[in-house]
């Protein structure tokens, strides 16, 4: 029995995830929200700003914001991308014992739903979960595109460093399932074009006119106000980001360099470890049908990667980029096995030990992290 398990662990690693996400939630509620706290409390009351869109929606149903609503609403917003996801590999993949594998690589990889509950409240998990919607929604007239462009705007609003996280692979998978699936004509080109230069200009209008136009002792008492328990003045400590140019986030950004990049090598350690993955990932776009739709998906994974470079030398939470790079990874994968093959391409093994090894160490990892890894 046990030799069993040892050759075929992909169940017991499945349980073992649910357990490890368990305690990483229990770990989580037990620690000051302070960014996403805040990110509650901030609406559009003085006008247009950065960074304001979910506060502004929970404006519409509350006047106080209790703390306990950070873990509520990232909460029900975890579970709902897990229930995407697995309707998403269900309709990719199907669920079957040869399939385990690569959704345990996958769902349980410590840089994807791990992480997220870790990151619970912060806004990377809602460009995620868009992005699976795209790829569960038919794809064949300009209504996707449209949608595409929607969860843009509003990935944008939520916070426009999503122009660069979630945007450019939002712009992969209506590329590959709209475009390269149902061919390119005027209406659609011109339709796709717009639709880009409106959220490419709303992204600079945030950047750079979404600053908070009072005073930051102002600001504070509007927040003040708007909390369930005003003693929590500690929460507020982020209010400065509203006010904080971007000259100055890099400036911090490569101040604090020469010792966050001491975790380059266990990022790169946690991303040879998804070895399997990455083969399968390779023998996907190696199968396809079309040479051109080969060099489009490589090209789209090195725009999505340089994307995420330009974050890398802007803001400094490294472990939260890297884990959603791997994130945009996973999603794209899916996207490419939407376009015609040549062939089948051999799933991850069920029985070699290697790739065992590798499913239980990343199984065991509970998350990445926020800024340095762990």
């Amino acid at each position: 029995m046990t030799v069993r398990i040892l050759q075929n662990p992909w169940r017991l690693l499945l349980a073992i995830n649910a357990a490890v996400i368990v305690g990483v939630f229990l770990h989580k509620i037990q620690l000051p929200p302070y960014v996403p706290y805040i990110h509650l409390l901030v609406d559009y009351h003085f006008g247009f700003i950065k960074r304001a869109l979910i506060g502004a929606i929970v404006a519409l149903f509350t006047d106080k914001v209790p703390v306990w609503l950070v873990f509520a609403l990232g909460g029900a917003t975890w579970l709902a991308t897990l229930g995407l996801y697995a309707r998403l590999f269900q309709n990719t993949f199907g669920f079957s014992a040869k399939t385990l594998p690569l959704f345990v690589f996958i769902a349980g990889s410590p840089f994807f739903l791990k992480n997220f509950m870790h990151t619970l409240g912060h806004f990377d998990i809602y460009g995620c979960a868009l992005a699976i919607i795209l790829l569960l929604m038919p794809a064949g007239s300009l209504v996707f595109v449209a949608m595409a462009a929607l969860f843009s705007i509003v990935l944008v609003l939520i916070h426009h460093i999503h122009l660069l996280m979630y945007v450019p692979t939002i712009i992969t998978i209506v590329v590959i399932r709209h475009y390269l699936a149902y061919g390119c004509d005027r209406s659609n080109v011109v339709f796709g074009g717009v639709a880009l230069a409106i959220v490419s200009a709303l992204f600079f209008a945030a950047q750079f006119l979404g600053t908070m136009p009072v005073p930051e002792a102002d600001f504070v008492a509007y927040l003040k106000s708007r909390m369930a328990d005003p003693a929590r003045i500690d929460l507020l400590q982020f209010a400065y980001i509203w006010y904080q140019p971007l000259a100055k986030e890099v400036a911090d950004t490569w101040g604090r360099l020469p010792h966050n990049i001491l975790g380059l090598p266990v990022f790169a350690l946690l991303i040879w470890l998804h070895t399997p993955l990455w083969r399968f990932f390779a023998g996907l776009i190696g199968a396809l049908a079309s040479e051109r739709h080969k060099r489009l998906v490589i090209a789209a994974l090195v725009g999505i990667s340089v994307a995420y470079l330009v974050m890398f030398a802007m803001v400094f939470d490294y472990s939260r980029w890297i884990s959603n790079w791997a994130v945009c990874m996973f999603l794209i994968l899916h996207a490419v096995k939407m376009l015609p093959a040549a062939r089948e391409t051999a799933l991850i093994p069920a029985e070699d030990r290697k790739t065992n090894i590798f499913g239980l160490i990343l199984t065991l990892i509970p998350r990445v992290g926020i800024i340095r890894p762990f």
